[in-house]
């Protein structure tokens, strides 16, 4: 009886409270009503920042880059600099106010705005699952409506190009890899040879989150890798090295500078490493891979994820249409 009694005034007093106010009155509550908790450590007195470490040292454990880490940290301190209040403190209204200024300022668009109350999202229900909050401010601040865009993808014909271009038999494996396996540029560029199996015309890539999985390439891409690896002079374990010496492991960054000029040198219009994932994707779901397994093969951890990568093409929705409608 005692505990629904509080818990009633708690929820009835949640929307007039910050968090602190709140723990004070649960606190308060326990202690009139003879209901004290047990063994639990007085957390109000630990500090933003140390609740932010905490936050990121649980995002470790669960598997984050160190990538991933540095952006959290970066996006939640931000927001308790602007906010000027500790966490216990923070209401609903004051993220609200907080994300609406911020997107003014810097001119963002919706997708990087919601990206960033997803972030603060994770925190503060993290806060709340932890028990260092009795709720979280973010809990009505809703996903943020973006409009979907059709990204473009490179046609039969632009691939085709690319491949016919390359004067060095490094650049054509590399465009071969990158459009039969629609792996990211920073997976390709962390493979070493012994990562490869041409029996089996598959790789070992780390994907996210240091998670590995299998990628597969196509029968011109092993001749291609193998003519690659065949004309090399040095000994390095990278798949993928410079062309002139010492041949270290090629960087994100050259791959994207090598790509970005074959697609300058053939007027191809927005050459780099990531729209060849995204034409696999394309053309998977285009030919009508089942949407769970393409999930798999680009190592997606959410299917939705996914579906944004796949768009489908308009010519095959007005043959569709008039096969099942018209």
């Amino acid at each position: 009886m005692k505990e629904s009694i509080k818990q009633e005034v708690l929820q009835r007093m949640l929307p007039l409270l910050d968090n602190a106010q709140a723990k004070a009155l649960e606190q308060t509550l326990e202690s009139v009503l003879g209901k004290y908790m047990e063994d639990k450590p007085d957390k109000d007195e630990i500090s933003s920042q140390e609740l932010l470490q905490k936050f990121l040292e649980a995002k470790r454990i669960e598997g984050c880059s160190e990538k991933t880490l540095t952006y959290y940290q970066n996006t939640i301190s931000r927001m308790l600099t602007e906010t000027g209040k500790e966490v216990t403190h923070i209401m609903t209204e004051d993220l609200r106010s907080y994300l609406t200024d911020y997107q003014k300022l810097n001119d963002l668009s919706r997708v990087t705005i919601d990206n960033v109350r997803r972030i603060l999202s994770s925190f503060f229900s993290w806060l709340e699952d932890e028990e260092y909050l009795i709720k979280s401010p973010i809990r009505r601040i809703h996903k943020v409506k973006t409009t979907s865009s059709i990204k473009d993808t490179y046609s039969d014909e632009d691939l085709e190009k690319m491949r016919d271009s390359c004067e060095e038999k490094r650049d054509l494996a590399l465009i071969d890899m990158l459009a039969s396996t629609g792996m990211r540029v920073g997976e390709l560029v962390l493979l070493n040879q012994s990562d490869i199996n041409f029996n089996e015309r598959e790789c070992k890539v780390l994907g996210k989150g240091n998670k590995e999985r299998i990628v597969y390439f196509d029968a011109r891409t092993k001749i291609h890798l193998q003519e690659y690896l065949d004309s090399r002079s040095d000994n390095g374990e990278a798949l993928f090295v410079t062309l002139k010496a010492p041949h270290s492991r090629l960087t994100i960054g050259g791959v994207e500078s090598r790509v970005r000029d074959i697609g300058k040198r053939l007027n191809i219009e927005k050459v780099h490493p990531h729209k060849f994932r995204r034409t696999l994707a394309t053309k998977a779901i285009d030919k009508g891979m089942p949407i769970e397994q393409l999930q798999q093969l680009l190592g997606h951890k959410r299917i939705d994820t996914t579906l944004q990568y796949a768009m489908v093409k308009q010519s095959n929705v007005k043959l569709a249409h008039k096969k099942y409608i018209g």
